[in-house]
């Protein structure tokens, strides 16, 4: 299971809460194991899992009537279903269907709702919890709907709770570290395959498509492909483009994908020939800062503190000017979770924790330089998910 359900109601009873509705994407997977599809690819559509504190009631999927195949052909071990909408799939009469069509026609057989915050009031009316402090994930749902919630739970009180999944997918379930590891070894992975292609006369986009074809080889799919050479290196985002390597370029991965809808976040630099003294001395400092600030990671830890550590580190090291808003962050089914590793972070490191760490350098007109590593908080330090190292690779 995804959800670390005792943390999750922890967060509930810090904020006095008696049911939390999950909105966003990532919560609604989190929450129940249900994908909704089209929630993942745009912006609009609604999908909510309702869940009672302790002793209040079942969990309850909302779904449109579209994406039920989805819940019946999928690990969504929430059971109270209520589809929503009309969608038609017609039936080939005489044939014995298999068990997941079986159970899609289930649930088209049950009452239409009408709409998701009609579907989503009749099942917190039927927990008995339209008096209730209700957390809503304020994210996924639409200004209208939540006016339209309010309006039909007069006697309810509805708090934002974003933060609540917030606190509690900061520690992860062995399940999500697992998806997480093998997210991780899939990047790394990829950015070897890309390497192998990296010769004078290809081009940036000869490397994503190299990167992204071992992603989806591997098992996972294609999210985040920063890959730039020389100049290019040094911009932030950068996005693959005809630009062809030439010797002595720079070549900068800030990559990642997804595996079973779990993100990747990695950082690696390889460089076409002899490098200059100078990249040599600033990759070299980038790569204490990261050893030193995984060094310092336990329980117990302040994030800031490895923040400044850090970047002191990089600075001692051979890049005196250096300068960082952050070095790192949690990372989930969302790109960013808990912790954020800043120097004005209150977070506190927890076994469970899964974090990227990091320390980018970008100089506009000589080259972008970054290595980060993902890796879980153990009892006593950290283990990393890592195959490859952080050193600077001389192709």
């Amino acid at each position: 299971m995804l959800l670390n359900s005792e943390r999750l109601f922890a967060g509930m009873k810090q904020e006095s809460l008696d049911a939390i509705v999950a909105t966003m994407p990532e919560n609604v997977t989190y929450a129940s194991g249900f994908w909704a599809m089209s929630q993942w690819i745009r912006r609009g559509p609604q999908a909510y899992v309702l869940t009672p504190g302790p002793g209040r009631g079942e969990p309850a999927v909302i779904a449109s009537t579209g994406l039920i195949d989805l819940v019946a052909d999928a690990d969504v071990w929430v059971k109270d279903i209520r589809r929503f909408g009309k969608f038609i799939v017609d039936r080939t009469p005489g044939v014995d269907l298999d068990r997941q069509d079986q159970r899609i026609e289930a649930l088209l057989a049950e009452e239409d709702c009408g709409d998701a915050v009609g579907a989503l009031v009749k099942v917190i009316k039927e927990r008995g919890l339209q008096n209730a402090r209700i957390g809503v994930d304020e994210i996924g749902i639409l200004p209208q709907y939540w006016d339209k919630l309010a309006e039909m739970l007069p006697q309810a009180t509805l708090v934002r709770a974003a933060d609540v999944f917030r606190y509690a997918r900061a520690i992860k379930t062995p399940e999500e570290i697992a998806r997480l590891r093998q997210s991780a070894r899939i990047a790394d992975m990829s950015i070897t395959a890309a390497l192998a292609v990296a010769r004078e006369g290809a081009t940036e986009m000869d490397l994503a498509r190299a990167f992204h074809t071992k992603t989806i080889v591997e098992g996972g799919l294609p999210v985040l492909g920063c890959i730039g050479v020389g100049t290019r290196s040094a911009m932030t985002n950068v996005q693959p483009t005809e630009r062809v390597l030439r010797r002595g370029d720079v070549i900068r991965f800030d990559v990642g994908g997804r595996y079973q809808h779990y993100r990747a976040d990695i950082a690696r630099n390889a460089v076409l020939g002899e490098p200059p003294e100078k990249m040599v001395r600033y990759h070299k400092a980038i790569c204490a800062g990261l050893d030193r600030a995984i060094a310092m990671i336990k329980p117990g830890v302040r994030a800031a503190d490895v923040f400044n550590a850090a970047v002191e580190t990089v600075r001692r090291e051979g890049l005196s000017h250096y300068q960082r808003s952050h070095v790192g962050h949690g990372i989930g089914l969302d790109g960013y979770d808990a912790p954020n590793i800043a120097p004005s972070s209150k977070d506190v490191f927890e076994e469970g924790m899964v974090i990227c760490v990091e320390t980018p350098y970008y100089e506009m007109g000589f080259a972008g330089l970054q290595v980060e590593d993902t890796l879980v908080v153990t009892k006593d330090g950290v283990d990393s998910f890592m195959i490859s190292g952080t050193e600077l690779r001389v192709l």
